[in-house]
């Protein structure tokens, strides 16, 4: 899933729930880089983080 991320996606990491939500900065090959609502900027590896894609409801 993580090979569809674009910037400005907004994801949540699930194994860390209480960073919050996080729109995606950039993606170069699996190194994922993330600014998270209360845990700031972090990079992820892809390889190994199946990153959730946060969807909104438009009704």
């Amino acid at each position: 899933m993580n090979e569809i991320l674009e910037p400005g996606m907004i994801v949540r990491h699930p194994g860390a729930p209480e960073w919050g939500t996080g729109q995606v900065q950039s993606r170069i090959g699996d190194r994922i880089t993330i600014n998270f609502t209360n845990a700031g900027k972090q990079v992820v590896n892809g390889r190994h983080i199946d990153l959730e894609l946060v969807t909104t409801d438009p009704f």
